[in-house]
């Protein structure tokens, strides 16, 4: 196993429960959100507001694309799954890990919509973007860990790494 990348809606965890994973096993942590403000100089939703979510998809991909690394714990953007050539990438580099949230939990966790960088059409709200995309989570997952509301974090982090040993991708 060279890598493992956590997937799932906005608010789900990807980033803290990557940070902890990370940690436990000795991995290194990448957020792509983090990659592509640092590469287009702007905050997520300031991207999303100047160049609209076909354009934000695109940027997101390309900074799938260029990932290359190993033994790290990769957090792509809740709709990095949504284009097939960064979904593809990121099975390639290590098993996917869907960190599977209900939309109630979602929505009490999500308190900042307008200023979160939610790649979403106008008029669209969380269950229509997580009715899409689940099916997309689902198809590329390599593993589903529900995270039930109230979960304590650590305890995510222990179901996913038991998930990961019990087939086989951790070594």
């Amino acid at each position: 196993m060279d890598n493992i990348i956590l997937t799932g809606m906005p608010g789900s965890g990807k980033s803290t429960i990557g940070v902890l994973l990370a940690k436990a096993l000795g991995l290194g942590f990448v957020d792509v959100d983090l990659v592509i403000q640092e590469r287009e100089g702007a905050l997520l939703q300031k991207i999303l507001d100047r160049s609209g979510t076909a354009a934000f998809l695109e940027i997101e991909e390309q900074a799938v694309l260029n990932l290359d690394c190993r033994h790290t714990v990769i957090a792509p953007g809740g709709s990095a799954m949504c284009r097939e050539g960064a979904a593809q990438h990121l099975s390639r580099l290590g098993p996917v890990v869907y960190l599977n949230v209900p939309l109630e939990e979602l929505m009490r966790r999500i308190q900042n919509m307008s200023q979160r960088g939610i790649a979403m059409e106008p008029g669209q709200t969380l269950a229509d973007v997580l009715a899409y995309r689940d099916p997309l989570y689902r198809k590329y997952a390599d593993l589903i860990v529900d995270c039930p509301p109230g979960q304590p974090l650590d305890q995510t982090v222990q179901l996913v790494q038991t998930a990961i040993k019990e087939c086989g991708l951790l070594r």
